[in-house]
C-alpha cells in the first residue's frame, strides 16, 4: 500500500493558486528482506518531481523533507526540478544524515550543479553530512533506487534534455507518471494496468505544443486502474468537473 500526497499539483504559473509539481509517495515499510536475491528494502518516502515551491508545499502538508529518500524527476524544467537546490540545502542546515538520491534524465547531474551554483554560489563545494547521489535514467532503461524500480519512456516535451514518462514499482504497487508531454503511445504503454496513472491535463481540448490535453486521454485507451489529473491550466480547472477521471488538488491524499 502506498499513500500518495499531492503536495503540489499545479502548472508552472500557479494557476488556481496551486504549488508546482511535487507528489509524495509513502510506501508501507516492510521489514528488510533476508532471503538471498530478495528485492531491496524500501528506504523511505520518495517524490515524483520537485518544483521550485516544493519545500513550502511539503511543509503545508505536514511532510518532513528530511525523510525523503529519493526524488524521481520527469524533466529539467524549473517547475519540476527547481526545488532540488532548496531541498538539498534544507537537509544541510537541518543536519540531515540519510542519503538522498536524485533520479532524472541524462543531463541531470550537470543541470543540478548549475542550478545550485546559480541560486547559491559555492553550494556545490560544501561538505555535507549526507550523500547526494545522481542517477541518470535514459528512456528505455530501468533503475532500482531506494528500493523503488523505475522504468522510463521518452516523452515529447523539449527541456534541454530528454523528458521522461515514468513507471515506478513501489513494492507491489505501480504508479505511472506522464510528467509534461504531448500525446505519445508511450503514455498508454507506461501506464498499462498500473494501479495509478498521474497524468498531465494542461488544457481541456486546446492543442498546446508539447502538453497533454484532457481530450488526448479521453480519446485513447488507458488501462490504469485509476487516473488522477494534474498540471491543469486555468482553462482545465474551469472544466475539471466535466472530466470522467479524478482531479488532484494541493493537499489531496489517496491510498493506492
Amino acid at each position: 500500500m502506498v499513500t500518495v500526497t499531492f503536495a503540489g499539483c499545479g502548472d508552472a504559473f500557479g494557476s488556481g493558486g496551486r504549488f508546482q509539481a511535487c507528489i509524495h509517495l509513502r510506501p508501507e515499510m516492510p521489514e528488510a528482506p533476508e532471503a538471498p536475491g530478495a528485492p531491496a528494502a524500501l528506504a523511505g518516502p520518495v517524490l515524483l518531481d520537485c518544483g521550485a515551491t516544493s519545500l513550502a508545499a511539503l511543509r503545508r502538508c505536514g511532510l518532513d523533507p528530511g525523510e525523503i529518500a529519493a526524488v524521481f524527476v520527469s524533466h529539467l524544467h524549473g517547475d519540476h526540478f527547481g526545488g532540488l537546490p532548496f531541498l538539498i540545502l534544507d537537509g544541510q542546515f537541518s543536519r540531515r544524515a540519510a542519503p538522498l538520491a536524485v533520479v532524472g534524465p541524462p543531463g541531470t547531474r550537470q543541470r543540478l550543479a548549475a542550478a545550485m551554483e546559480c541560486l547559491f554560489p559555492g553550494s556545490t563545494q560544501v561538505r555535507r553530512r549526507f550523500e547526494v547521489s545522481v542517477v541518470e535514467l535514459s528512456p528505455g532503461r530501468t533503475e532500482q533506487v531506494a528500493g523503488v524500480t523505475a522504468r522510463a519512456w521518452q516523452a515529447r516535451h523539449p527541456s534541454g534534455a530528454p523528458a521522461l514518462i515514468l513507471r515506478l514499482a513501489v513494492g507491489p504497487t505501480v504508479v505511472a507518471y506522464t510528467g509534461d508531454t504531448a500525446w505519445t503511445p508511450a503514455v498508454a504503454e507506461a501506464s498499462h494496468q498500473a494501479d495509478l496513472l498521474i497524468a498531465e491535463a494542461y488544457y481541456w481540448d486546446k492543442a498546446v505544443p508539447y502538453h497533454l490535453r484532457y481530450a488526448d486521454l479521453a480519446e485513447h485507451e488507458i488501462t490504469a486502474r485509476r487516473v488522477m489529473l494534474t498540471h491543469m491550466s486555468a482553462d482545465m480547472l474551469a472544466r475539471q468537473h466535466l472530466a470522467v477521471h479524478d482531479t488532484a488538488r494541493d493537499g489531496l491524499v489517496i491510498t493506492v
